[in-house]
């Protein structure tokens, strides 16, 4: 059968309609696993769950051990379920394949067996193997792909998450934090559970909150960084740039982000300039979730012309010439680049 719908599956286990065999998979870790424990719970009953669940690791367990917990009747119970969490494929033999196509061909109506990849990545471009698992699975039960949140998504998640614990929260405020933590929901539900306790129930969670409270990750800090070039404000780009190497972050890693920031910048510019939506790039790069990029990149950059991002992008990339050459003390180089992006943007200002 088709993958069904992350819609379609919440369904099934609310009404208890299971099938027998599962395979829940994708990039949105933290929903996979809170649906993955939600379908485990609820398919092997409250009866004797030490006999009717199984629990097994996908990276150790044999497919003879996995079979025969399937092939086990349940103890006192309509049904059991055998959880098999991080199986990978791709390090399975061709006489183990074998032998799990033939298991997932004849699971029980009296079991439910549900792979789960909490922590396996599926190259599903390259991947033969993952291939033809998928296929196998959709043909003798279901397959659920856990998909990336887009923003306005995220956004929703959280309001109404604020909501359920007497905080409000408005959609403006619910993208700062996205901004500032990431699209990875596990880290924002960790941001809204602390800000919602600090603010206590029936009060609103406010900018001023978001700001002093929500821990900004390693992407935001360069963000900020370039925004600080941006403005030519010398102190806090240097500044930033301190806390950074104090933090032990890699260099290079750095210059990857902050090259991010200028593309962002070149491609809204660019995009602005034909006739086009600042958002015009989200068809051709990946920013999915991550739409307030492009948003920010409009804000911070209208002002500037495509000259000058260029010949910033220039100095990106002999930067990272010098720092993947070992060419001179790495933070040399960082600050020499920081200097060069600040002096491109002072003269923009005076070509204004």
């Amino acid at each position: 059968m088709p993958e069904i719908t992350e819609t379609e599956f919440k369904k099934q286990i609310e009404r208890g309609t299971f099938g027998s065999l599962y395979l829940l998979h994708g990039e949105e870790k933290y929903l996979l696993k809170l649906y993955a424990n939600r379908l485990i719970e609820k398919a092997c009953g409250d009866a004797f769950q030490d006999f009717n669940l199984q629990r097994m690791d996908g990276g150790s367990v044999s497919i003879d051990e996995m079979a025969a917990a399937v092939e086990a009747v349940p103890l006192l119970s309509e049904r059991k379920c055998v959880a098999v969490s991080d199986l990978d494929v791709e390090a399975r033999s061709a006489s183990d394949l074998s032998k799990l196509y033939e298991l997932i061909g004849m699971v029980p109506e009296s079991t439910v067996l549900v792979f789960y990849l909490p922590s396996v990545e599926i190259d599903y471009k390259k991947s033969a193997k993952w291939k033809k698992f998928l296929a196998a699975v959709q043909k003798a039960g279901n397959t659920v792909c856990f998909k990336r949140k887009t923003q306005a998504d995220a956004e929703k998640m959280l309001c109404a998450a604020a909501a359920k614990r007497h905080c409000e929260l408005s959609r403006a405020d619910a993208g700062k934090i996205i901004e500032y933590t990431g699209n990875d929901l596990q880290a924002l539900f960790h941001e809204l559970e602390k800000l919602c306790a600090y603010v206590g129930p029936g009060k609103e969670i406010t900018r001023r909150e978001i700001d002093q409270l929500v821990t900004k990750n390693f992407e935001t800090t360069v963000f900020m960084l370039s925004r600080a070039i941006l403005a030519r404000q010398y102190d806090k780009a240097y500044s930033i740039l301190d806390l950074l190497f104090y933090q032990n972050e890699e260099p290079v890693s750095v210059l990857a982000v902050l090259s991010t920031a200028y593309l962002d910048l070149y491609r809204v510019r660019a995009a602005v300039q034909s006739g086009e939506s600042a958002l015009e790039p989200a068809k051709y790069f990946d920013y999915k979730g991550k739409e307030f990029r492009l948003r920010n990149a409009e804000r911070d950059g209208g002002r500037f012309s495509i000259e000058m991002l260029r010949e910033s992008l220039d100095a990106l990339l002999n930067a990272d010439v010098a720092l993947k050459s070992a060419r001179g003390n790495r933070r040399t180089v960082m600050e020499t680049l920081i200097a060069r992006l600040l002096l491109i943007a002072e003269r923009e200002k005076f070509a204004e």
